[in-house]
C-alpha cells in the first residue's frame, strides 16, 4: 500500500500562486505514474496535471503555461506550482499515483492521497 498526503493549499487572491506537495510513504514512487487531480463540488473530478515514468509530462488545456507539475524522488515527493491563479482554478486537488497506469488513462490511478484547498478570490 502507498499513501500520499497533499499540503500547500490556501486562499490567494487571483494572480497569485501556491505551490502544492504530495509526499509518498509505504512503497517506492519510483517509476510510478503521478498526477494531480481536481474536483469542484457539483461536478465530475478532473485530470490537471500528470508525469509519466519516462518524465513525460501532459496538463489540461485550461491550466497549460500556468501550472508545472515535478518530482522530487529523493524525498518522495510531488509538486504542482501554480501560477496566475483563477476563481475556476478554485477546487480539492489531490495527487495519486499508479505503478502500471499511464497519464492518457489517469483516471484509473489506484493511489489516490485525501486532497488539499485551493480557493482563489478576485
Amino acid at each position: 500500500e502507498i499513501i500520499l498526503v497533499e499540503s500547500g493549499g490556501g486562499s490567494v487572491q487571483a494572480g497569485g500562486s501556491l505551490n502544492l506537495s504530495c509526499v509518498a510513504s509505504g512503497a517506492a514512487a519510483s517509476g510510478f505514474t503521478l498526477g494531480w487531480a481536481r474536483q469542484v463540488p457539483g461536478r465530475e473530478r478532473e485530470e490537471v496535471a500528470c508525469i509519466d515514468y519516462d518524465g513525460k509530462t501532459t496538463y489540461k488545456d485550461s491550466v497549460k503555461g500556468r501550472f508545472t507539475i515535478s518530482q522530487d524522488n529523493s524525498k518522495k515527493t510531488l509538486f504542482l506550482q501554480m501560477n496566475t491563479l483563477k476563481p475556476e482554478d478554485t477546487a480539492m486537488y489531490y495527487c495519486a499515483a499508479d505503478p502500471h497506469v499511464r497519464c492518457r488513462d489517469s483516471d484509473e490511478f489506484n493511489y489516490w492521497g485525501q486532497g488539499t484547498q485551493v480557493t482563489v478570490s478576485s
